[in-house]
Formats: structure tokens, C-alpha cells, sequence
């Protein structure tokens, strides 16, 4: 018997930053969540710069252009080096 494997390329729909966290909410249901002190960009962003972000490809990556950060989906799932 064999078995073939799918991959699944996790996708952001939603995100949120508050003053001490990320979280990011994926099209599969599952919600994601890190300390801002993995981000020292966000972490010392203003209110309005953490609100404006766009996805990148299909919501494989969030970027933040006024900070110039970047950060892919699924390095947050992998955490923190």
C-alpha cells in the first residue's frame, strides 16, 4: 500500500497586531500567534504602521511596507529559529 503525500501551502486571511502580539489567522481554520519581541520592526512600529500590511502571493507572506518587513506564513509556523 502506498500513500501519496499533499502539500498544503498555508495561506493568511487575517491579521492583527496588538501592542505585545501578532496573530494571524489562516484560510484553514488554524490562528497563529507570537510575541511581538520575535519582531523588533513591529515591536517599535507605530498603531498605524502595523495596520497597513498587504499579503504577499496568496497570503503566503505579510508585509509591512513602512517598516519594511516581511514575514511568510510558514516560517511563523516553524517559530523561532
Amino acid at each position: 500500500m502506498s500513500s501519496s503525500v499533499v502539500e498544503i501551502r498555508p495561506r493568511a486571511r487575517e491579521v492583527s497586531v496588538s501592542e505585545d502580539e501578532l496573530t494571524v489567522l489562516l484560510a484553514d481554520g488554524r490562528k497563529i500567534s507570537a510575541p511581538l519581541v520575535w519582531f523588533p520592526r513591529l515591536l517599535h512600529a507605530t498603531t498605524d504602521q502595523r495596520r497597513n500590511f498587504e499579503f504577499l502571493g496568496d497570503g503566503e507572506g505579510i508585509h509591512w511596507p513602512d517598516i519594511d518587513e516581511d514575514l511568510s506564513v510558514a516560517g511563523l509556523l516553524r517559530g523561532p529559529a
